[in-house]
């Protein structure tokens, strides 16, 4: 049997050529940024011989003074799912076979937010369907995150914008934060990822939405090519009913810290103190 001690120090020392040396967030942004520069070149130049396609990877890290959270307006939802296939096209996640960062959740009216009789695979006619109501999930972006405990590599952690990552680089595909995970927000690549070269996303981040090798881990990163850029990730953009809400919870004047502080919010699994970052609200 190998210790932890041993794998460690035998994965550090066949890395030894690489730019990164350490744990977690250290080996990306305490390396030199010229060594950096040529690492992020060097992935596009093989990316552009697997796929034939050129891909811009962004190294670019969290913006002081920005905390991200989100929110998500249950009171709207419709349940069409158009951010479970925005966050796929936006993402580069797996068309064969399909893997999804968010699911729906399709509930009763009656019972209200119960998820021991939820419904992720209900396919009505029309979507709201009479008498129900829908509750989409994700990675959470914990404070806490009990996934990033449990890494032996340390290739995931939390940012210090509030997004928690995965460096898909030292994942060993050991899949322990999925276990961890009480939102069921990590998956898994079992094969090689499929995606069709003309539905490829070429703007992407290190930490984000670059292609995937199989055997790795990955989830939901609040698209961190887009909203280190300043832009809304995919899924509040395609919301046809403005059920979702993103910003900076830093910023008094924010919209994502005026529905905290004046509207019925609660978080998944509060009993748990992981701290979610991902509010849901009632504004109706």
């Amino acid at each position: 049997m190998v210790s932890r001690r041993l794998f460690t120090q035998s994965a550090t020392g066949a890395a030894a050529g690489m730019i990164l040396t350490a744990c977690g967030p250290k080996r990306l942004y305490e390396a030199p940024k010229d060594q950096l520069k040529a690492r992020i070149a060097e992935m596009e130049h093989k990316y552009k011989e697997q796929l034939g396609k050129d891909i811009e990877v962004s190294g670019a890290g969290p913006l002081p003074g920005v905390h991200f959270a989100y929110a998500l307006d249950i009171s709207r939802c419709i349940g069409c799912r158009r951010c479970v296939y925005a966050c796929v096209d936006e993402n580069n996640q797996s068309r064969d076979p399909q893997i999804h960062w968010i699911r729906v959740f399709e509930m009763e009216k009656e019972k209200g937010v119960d998820f021991s009789h939820a419904d992720p695979y209900y396919h009505p006619a029309e979507v709201p369907e009479e008498g129900h109501f829908y509750i989409p999930v994700g990675c959470q972006q914990c404070e806490n995150p009990p996934c990033t405990k449990v890494c032996p590599t340390g290739a995931t952690w939390a940012e210090k914008d509030g997004i928690v990552v995965i460096d898909y680089d030292w994942c060993i595909g050991c899949r322990y934060c999925m276990a961890a995970c009480p939102y069921g927000a990590r998956h898994f690549n079992w094969t090689q990822p499929t995606i069709p070269e003309n539905e490829i996303n070429p703007n992407t981040h290190y930490l984000g939405n670059r292609p995937r090798p199989k055997g790795v881990v990955e989830k939901c990163t609040f698209c961190i090519q887009r909203s280190r850029a300043g832009r809304y990730p995919a899924c509040v953009e395609v919301c046809p009913v403005g059920a979702r809400k993103f910003g900076n919870i830093l910023d008094a004047d924010s919209e994502i810290r005026y529905i905290i502080e004046h509207k019925r919010v609660l978080v998944l699994k509060e009993e748990l103190n992981t701290l979610p970052r991902f509010f849901y609200f009632y504004a109706t």
